[in-house]
């Protein structure tokens, strides 16, 4: 469904609805039949709203090469409208995967079972359906790139591409029905949590760190036909054609 106002998107799809009847909905970039497979998630935490523009970035910019690219940029779109961590049920979805999953309270309310929100339960067929290599979920605002998952290799390159500082995010203890535990469990790829600041700055997620994720993946943005020469849209220091 490619558009002259996103011309890179060649898939769009509804991955379900939030229990408040909002879609959730994904955007598929870049080439469907390149090697590697890449989904990144944003705003799993409705307060956590900055990352956002990393992806829609992704989404409304050039044509991807190199990847085949699928893009999340809402997927608590109840929690987003509220401004609230937890989704409009008042559930943490980040704890309510089913992998280590325990009856939590409070902040990190984790829902009366494991798989017990329509949120969860739609990503859970989607990353079965898409079976990606690489997953990177983006939060707010611990400033890091856990390194104590599943690749510490490629969570160091992360870390180093997006200028963030490593650390370990154990959630104080064990990190109870979380998506990237469910995936790294699950699937033979690799999930990752990458925090952001809590104030990032407009500029760094909507031009600097787009560039910055598709070279951690070796990606690039295609040229269009009559565009100039000079560098990718994204790049730090460039501005986006008009």
């Amino acid at each position: 469904m490619t558009t002259s106002a996103a011309p890179g998107v060649v898939e769009r799809r509804v991955l379900g609805r939030s229990a408040g009847g909002r879609p959730i909905t994904a955007w598929r970039l870049g080439e469907p039949d390149a090697a590697t497979t890449v989904v990144l998630i944003s705003t799993m935490h409705g307060d956590e709203p900055a990352t956002r523009g990393i992806l829609t970035s992704l989404r409304d910019g050039l044509p991807v090469r190199g990847i085949d690219l699928w893009v999340v940029p809402t997927y608590n779109p109840d929690g987003l409208a509220r401004g609230t961590r937890a989704s409009g049920r008042g559930v943490d979805l980040n704890r309510n995967y089913p992998y280590r999953w325990a009856p939590l309270d409070g902040r990190y309310e984790s829902g009366p079972r494991p798989a017990s929100e329509p949120e969860t339960r739609a990503m859970m067929r989607f990353l079965r359906a898409v079976r990606p290599d690489r997953v990177l979920s983006f939060h707010q605002p611990l400033n890091g790139v856990d390194t104590d998952t599943k690749s510490p290799a490629f969570a160091r390159r992360v870390a180093r591409t997006l200028r963030l500082p490593t650390t370990t995010l154990d959630c104080g203890g064990v990190c109870h029905g979380t998506m990237t535990g469910w995936f790294n469990a699950t699937f033979p790829g690799v999930a990752l949590t990458v925090e952001y600041p809590a104030r990032p700055g407009r500029r760094r997620m909507t031009q600097v760190a787009p560039a910055q994720v598709l070279e951690i993946f070796r990606a690039t943005y295609a040229r269009l036909v009559g565009e100039p020469a000079g560098p990718y849209p994204g790049a730090e220091g460039a501005q986006r054609p008009r």
